[in-house]
């Protein structure tokens, strides 16, 4: 981690998971760790229900309580995962664009140290900077966007990097190829742009998914060698994940979302992974456990299918 992403990075914050890493100091367990977690809590160009600035906190609170052995992938943490920390954004909270820079800086620290990503947010927005640090580092990588939404907007809010924007900038700046999964809700302008650009065929919706998994196979066949995987929470359905600033009726189940990004992982490198749109809700800490245990499980996929190939 060079000097520059350790200076943003805020000094104190809870540990992803109660892993017994012994005596080992954060220096330590950083260097011996493939997976590294950082948080970033922005919402600053939230157009509904904010609070998704609280998401990294309220994940790495709920983490602790994660049960580390699993049946299938055995004690998952044994793959290393080092929290970096979370990302300060105090002094540019007020431009977008500045956000997406922070974040890639940071990012493209931890690549340069052969980590596997793992970014907890804040709104949709912050996925920008992960991507282009990655598609900086690899070239020709696809990026899997779960999302009751597109994000396909040009522009939003008077903002080029609003989080409606975000897939937008994925593929018209970072030129990465998008599958999109889960999608309930097309905006007119985004409609036309589908159109324009014909990648409707890289467009999965949740009404076409619904109780089947016969798109499987299709929307992975879509994606490039090396794919980056970007979790909007609604892409669940609201009533298992109401903690979210913009909930959309219907949505996928939690079973359907793990096989999905079972069967990614097996046969795609999966390189980094962002989970976003977490707002936590006082006192139901349900959806904040659920985004822990979806990290958790990440890390197991690629802890499996992709660290030890």
């Amino acid at each position: 981690m060079d000097k520059e992403c350790f200076r943003s990075l805020t000094s104190r914050c809870i540990r992803f998971g109660n892993f017994d890493y012994g005596r080992k100091s954060d220096e330590q367990i950083y260097s011996d760790s493939s997976v590294v977690i950082v948080g970033v809590p922005y919402d600053g160009t939230a157009t509904y229900l904010g609070g998704g600035k609280y998401g990294p906190e309220a994940v790495l609170s709920a983490s602790v309580n994660l049960e580390t052995f699993d049946e299938v992938y055995g004690n998952i943490y044994d793959v290393g995962v080092a929290t970096a920390g979370i990302i300060n954004l105090e002094d540019i909270n007020s431009v977008p664009e500045r956000i997406a820079e922070r974040v890639y800086t940071v990012c493209r620290s931890f690549i340069a140290d052969g980590k596997f990503i793992v970014a907890i947010g804040g709104e949709h927005s912050i996925t920008l900077g992960v991507v282009k640090a990655y598609n900086e580092k690899l070239g020709d990588i696809s990026v899997l966007q779960l999302d009751a939404h597109l994000d396909l907007f040009d522009t939003y809010g008077g903002s080029k990097y609003n989080h409606a924007c975000v897939m937008r900038r994925v593929r018209d700046d970072c030129g990465c190829m998008v599958t999109h999964v889960g999608t309930r809700v097309v905006a007119e302008d985004e409609y036309n742009y589908i159109k324009q650009s014909n990648c409707e065929t890289n467009i999965f919706r949740a009404s076409e998914t619904y109780n089947n998994s016969n798109w499987f196979d299709k929307a992975i066949d879509s994606l490039n060698d090396n794919v980056y995987i970007t979790v909007d929470v609604d892409v669940f359905n609201p009533a298992l994940m109401p903690a979210t600033g913009t909930p959309v009726p219907g949505g996928l189940d939690w079973y359907v979302v793990l096989d999905f990004l079972r069967n990614v992982y097996m046969k795609k490198r999966v390189v980094g992974f962002d989970v976003t749109e977490l707002k936590p809700n006082p006192g139901n800490e349900a959806p904040n456990f659920l985004v822990a245990d979806l990290v958790y499980k990440n890390i197991g996929f690629y802890k499996k299918y992709v660290l030890k190939r």
